[in-house]
């Protein structure tokens, strides 16, 4: 038994310091290098290390209250107005303290929503308003009228304006950005604009009228700084409306509130949430007012969910609504993971709600105010996300502010510089999707959904920008092979002992199948005759080469041959091998290679051809 005695108390241990960390690392690398193996590189340029030291003192940022939990907010995007209504009380019933009214010319409808126009008495029948929080999801510039509908709803029903925890949710800038066109010029627009706020505030409610939105921006592939540059050069476009309608600037700047989408990406997000509250307090100073919390909403991004495997998409939804509420959210919706298949069912609602209610009720996550302040990764990469956002932010402002940026189409053009790098990225997996483009599953039975999506997008107006998910590239590989008459399949001539086969085989299995592809993983051959013969029964003309280097340079060669002579059109390779073996192989009929890092997309699609998809 270990003598009690003997064991030191914690205060007798030393620190442990930087130093010693990277002492272990070494051992670790081998030789390799740090910055490239513990250095991370985003698409705003911050090379994030993976052991900064911790942030001494550092101060919290102000967000939620400590132990005061988020509101689990709700989607009501049913195109029925009574079924609309059913949704809601269902999903208030099991534990929502909110909803979002989806119209369905937002651009967070994805497909579906509250037709415009729609009786919001019927949508909100026995709903009471005044003890849950309510947003409004306008769009297509309807903002106003949804606005001035529910506040006439409020009134009918004899509820006190001042009671009801609303937020309107006017953002005409982040219309302009998913139309590409403006109803009348920008300075009318924006008094319009402040209008509707007034007309609001003299009727009682507290507000927040106006929203800043990151979701149409995060949706068309920006980075995380550009989200925080567009949401902050917003809020100062909105703070200048207010200002110009005689609105003073610390009435005008409670009158906004923030909204940013929460990803897969753990870290960032809860940096992303944290780096807001810093942009918008700097605002502030520069204004000359005292620092405010500011109201600030989560919703889990469109961008990230799939359509094949979608149950990975609880994994996402789960990560995405504890970083945000980490980071001091104020609101959260989680879309529900059959999102992205049409309109989700109770089932999926019901999994939406309760991925927070355990969050908040059984992981209690938000008892804590800030609990990233301090953690030198977490602070490096507020500050180093917050320093990026300014410096665009001010690149807007000085190109005449987020209404000229989006009329010129130069903020488009630097969005569409960075989904080109995250496509590529996805291309080639070194932004793998689990399910979609790593470890597919040819075989899933596919989740229930009240309507299913339009196979046929939306048409996009010019200058407008365009949502999309980063699965749809890889999506659309595996829907022009569930579409062939007959099911593709490659043959996986695997040479060699198991041992030496069964690395590549697997790589081979995934890679093939994220395409659609088939790839059954044979137990070995005896000899080369056994091979053809398995190759013959296969009934596909593309075969795939799999063994390790050493194998293929003593029987790669004839492999080939054999199965060239056997009928194979299309003879690949698994991995890649020194220039010299290449050359020798592809001397003999072999004339493709897969490997990680290859470009998968492109490779998949020549490999649906070979495997006879026209």
């Amino acid at each position: 038994m270990t003598d009690a005695t003997a064991l030191p108390f914690a205060t007798d241990i030393a620190p442990v310091t930087r130093a010693d960390w990277l002492k272990l690392v070494e051992g670790v690398l081998k030789g390799a290098p740090y910055d490239k193996r513990l250095v991370t590189r985003t698409y705003e340029g911050l090379a994030l290390d993976a052991l900064p030291e911790r942030k001494a003192d550092a101060p919290i940022v102000a967000g939620r209250p400590a132990g005061a939990p988020w509101v689990i907010s709700m989607r009501v995007d049913q195109t029925d107005a009574a079924e609309a209504n059913a949704q809601a009380l269902e999903d208030l019933d099991g534990g929502a303290s909110g909803l979002a009214l989806v119209f369905a010319a937002s651009p967070s409808a994805h497909g579906f929503g509250l037709p415009e126009g729609t009786d919001l008495a019927v949508v909100l029948k026995d709903v009471l308003l005044d003890l849950i929080d309510v947003r409004i999801e306008s769009g297509a510039f309807q903002g106003r009228e949804d606005a001035l509908a529910f506040a006439d709803l409020v009134e009918a029903r004899g509820f006190k304006p001042e009671g009801v925890s609303v937020s309107f949710g006017l953002d005409p800038l982040s219309d302009f950005a998913a139309h590409g066109t403006l109803p009348m010029a920008w300075p009318l627009l924006a008094k319009r604009f402040a209008e509707t706020s007034a007309i609001l505030a003299a009727r009682g409610f507290a507000g927040p009228f106006a929203r800043a939105d990151g979701g149409i921006y995060h949706a068309a592939g920006a980075s995380d700084a550009q989200e925080l540059a567009a949401v902050l050069a917003t809020m100062v476009a909105y703070l200048k409306a207010y200002a110009e309608a005689g609105i003073a600037l610390e009435e005008a700047a409670g009158r906004i509130e923030a909204a940013l989408v929460a990803d897969v990406n753990q870290t960032a997000t809860i940096a992303k949430f944290r780096a807001i509250r810093l942009l918008w307090a700097a605002v502030l100073r520069e204004c000359g007012l005292p620092e405010k919390p500011l109201k600030l909403h989560g919703t889990t991004a469109w961008r990230s969910l799939t359509r094949r495997d979608p149950y990975v998409n609880l994994l996402r939804n789960t990560v995405a609504a504890f970083a945000a509420g980490v980071g001091g959210a104020d609101s959260v919706t989680v879309l529900p993971f059959t999102q992205a298949l049409g309109l989700p069912d109770a089932f999926a609602r019901r999994l939406s709600r309760n991925t927070q209610v355990m969050l908040l009720e059984e992981s209690n996550v938000h008892r804590v105010a800030d609990p990233a302040a301090g953690a030198g990764a977490m602070e490096a990469h507020t500050d180093g996300l917050a320093a990026k956002a300014w410096d665009l932010f001010r690149t807007i402002e000085k190109r005449g502010g987020m209404a000229d940026v989006l009329e010129d189409r130069w903020f488009k053009a630097e969005i569409a510089e960075v989904k080109a790098k995250r496509d590529a990225d996805v291309a080639t997996r070194k932004a793998p999707i689990t399910g979609t483009s790593e470890f597919p599953i040819l075989v899933q039975e596919v989740p229930e959904v009240l309507a299913p999506l339009s196979p046929t997008p939306a048409p996009v107006a010019d200058g407008a920008l365009a949502p999309y998910r980063i699965a749809e590239a890889f999506e659309a590989l595996r829907d022009a092979a569930e579409a062939a008459p007959k099911a593709p399949v490659a043959f996986l001539a695997t040479l060699g002992p198991v041992a030496a086969f069964t690395a590549r085989a697997t790589f081979a299995k995934n890679f093939f199948e994220a395409g659609g592809i088939a790839a059954p993983v044979p137990d070995g051959f005896a000899d080369l005759d056994a091979l053809v013969a398995a190759f013959k029964a296969s009934g596909t003309p593309f075969a795939c080469l799999v063994s390790s280097d050493e194998v293929y340079g003593a029987e790669g060669a004839a492999a080939a041959e054999a199965l060239k002579a056997a009928g194979a059109t299309a003879v690949w390779l698994a991995g890649k091998p020194a220039a010299e073996l290449q050359a020798t192989l592809a001397g003999v009929g072999v004339t493709d290679f897969i490997f990680a890092g290859c470009d998968a997309l492109e490779t998949l699609a020549r490999a649906q051809v070979a495997a006879g998809i026209q």
